[in-house]
């Protein structure tokens, strides 16, 4: 399975994200491959914000060796599943997409936990109080895409 997290600049939200889902992944011994990139290139080559490591070292996860990327067409033929963490991104990917096998592939990260339908994970960029939030909200769905795999395979 090939999972790519995306939000807008790829140093908040997505690579929490990749870090957390590598995490949950690896202790379940799941033969992922985690990715993450933004729909804009403002940040490319750059580290994860400064806030988003500080959150995921708090919970024992490093993000810091991630770097920015920007996601290209190539990804959604790659990868089985991207998830956006907001409307803004959803669309921005969608657009990228140039069939509907590729259109199946995106969805909204918190709609993978229920009753979360159209639910967005907040930019936490301007807050510096958002990011534990953040991290809840994608632990959570985190937790749900591993558990909807492991039932899958059972």
């Amino acid at each position: 399975m090939r999972i790519l997290m995306v939000c807008l600049g790829n140093i908040c939200r997505s690579p929490l994200a990749e870090g957390i889902l590598q995490e949950k992944a690896g202790q379940y011994n799941l033969d992922w491959e985690i990715d993450s990139a933004g729909t804009g290139s403002w940040h490319v080559g750059q580290s994860p914000d400064s806030r988003s490591v500080s959150i995921a070292r708090k919970y024992g996860l490093d993000i810091s060796k991630q770097r920015a990327r920007q996601i290209k067409p190539a990804d959604l033929n790659y990868f089985d599943r991207i998830y956006a963490m907001d409307q803004s991104n959803l669309q921005n990917i969608l657009k990228l997409a140039n069939s509907e096998e590729q259109r199946e592939k995106v969805r909204l990260i918190l709609e993978e936990v229920e009753g979360n339908s159209g639910k967005q994970v907040p930019d936490p960029y301007w807050d510096n109080d958002g990011f534990d939030q953040v991290y809840s909200m994608l632990d959570e769905a985190c937790d749900q895409i591993v558990a909807a795999s492991l039932q899958l395979n059972d």
